[in-house]
């Protein structure tokens, strides 16, 4: 996994960098081996003004899928990181399992036979055949 930290109206400090790479190696870490880039920008939005400025924007680009992308704002640059990080984590995991979910799927978009489905035994065709249950 890639990581690309880049700062738009201040420095990028070694602590702040720290803290953005162990949030999002945290949150994208059981699905590192899909991840090829991830991108963070972290920038103050009004300046020097304060208030409700600062925001991270996360771009993960995730081998044969579209990019995710995650963006918070929040007055503290340490709180919208933990949020955006999180956010793509679980954003992350939504999107492995409806491509994982698609692939297990037939071309007529049924289930393939001899799957075994959640606490249900697999069956051939002809077991099924009149059964009651």
């Amino acid at each position: 996994m890639h990581i690309i930290i880049q700062a738009t109206g201040f420095d990028l400090s070694a602590g702040l960098r720290e803290h953005v790479e162990r949030r999002i190696h945290f949150a994208l870490d059981r699905a590192s081996q899909y991840v090829r880039k991830v991108s963070i920008r972290l920038s103050d939005v009004n300046g020097p003004r304060g208030g409700e400025d600062k925001r991270c924007r996360i771009q993960v680009t995730v081998a044969g899928a579209p990019d995710l992308l995650i963006e918070d704002t929040e007055p503290d640059l340490y709180v919208a990181i933990d949020r955006a990080a999180d956010r793509s984590g679980r954003t992350l995991a939504r999107l492995l399992a409806r491509l994982r979910e698609h692939r297990h799927e037939s071309p007529r978009g049924t289930r393939s036979r001899g799957v075994a489905i959640a606490g249900k035994p697999e069956h051939d065709g002809a077991a099924l055949i009149g059964d009651a249950a």
